[in-house]
């Protein structure tokens, strides 16, 4: 696709704003998030259920002029579930091109394989308890590479455990940093660093440092 047909096209978001970056590996850095509309899943710990419907569409050089406007190096393109606009490959393209350091995070529902290669992808592969399981890609995890994270969200003992074995059989921590999140307010988030301890696994436990910060608030 020419530059010129990609200025065209458009993409659906539900909202664009500052703030720290509250997870994965520049938890704490100011970023600019990019709130894209829509998503095919329905996890049951979604924080973000008002990103499934509304929205507004933006072409990609209003998206550019807005994200500029903020003067910050990193920006975060997230959702729903981003993937699911095909404009949005075209999006992170053009974001890399105008010298930022970009992020997308995505579900392990999405194929990452045809994305800009400067692109860091943030995987969330679904536990059990996500009650997607069954849309995992798993064969997409190969495509991985050191810069990019894979992130288990985790609700309960079972779902450590499950994700544990994936850990394991999938041996992912070698093919980049694994995270393990607490799903918020359903994990005491102690309890689960403690799990990781006391197996001593290769991961990076996370909790979200936006709701510490700001609880449930929009835009934040």
């Amino acid at each position: 696709m020419s530059s010129a047909e990609r200025s065209q096209e458009r993409v659906k978001i539900t909202e664009i704003f500052h703030s720290l970056q509250g997870e994965a590996q520049f938890a704490g850095v100011p970023t600019v998030f990019v709130r894209l509309t829509g998503c095919p899943l329905r996890c049951h710990y979604c924080d973000t259920a008002y990103a499934f419907h509304g929205g507004e569409w933006w072409t990609i050089p209003s998206i550019l002029e807005r994200v500029a406007s903020y003067q910050t190096h990193d920006v975060c393109v997230t959702g729903g579930e981003p993937l699911a606009q095909r404009a949005c490959v075209g999006l992170l393209k053009a974001l890399c091109d105008q010298g930022h350091r970009v992020s997308l995070e995505t579900s392990g529902a999405m194929p990452v394989t045809e994305l800009d290669a400067r692109v860091i992808r943030v995987v969330d592969v679904k536990t059990p308890g996500s009650g997607e399981e069954s849309r995992n890609l798993y064969e997409q995890l190969q495509s991985l590479a050191p810069q990019d994270q894979i992130k288990f969200v985790i609700t309960s003992r079972e779902d450590y455990e499950w994700s544990r074995a994936r850990l394991q059989e999938l041996r992912l921590n070698e093919r980049c940093g694994v995270l393990f999140s607490p799903s918020f307010g359903q994990l005491p988030a102690r309890e689960l660093a403690e799990w990781v301890l006391a197996d001593r696994l290769p991961v990076r436990f996370q909790i979200q440092l936006h709701k510490i910060l700001w609880g449930e608030e929009r835009g934040r």
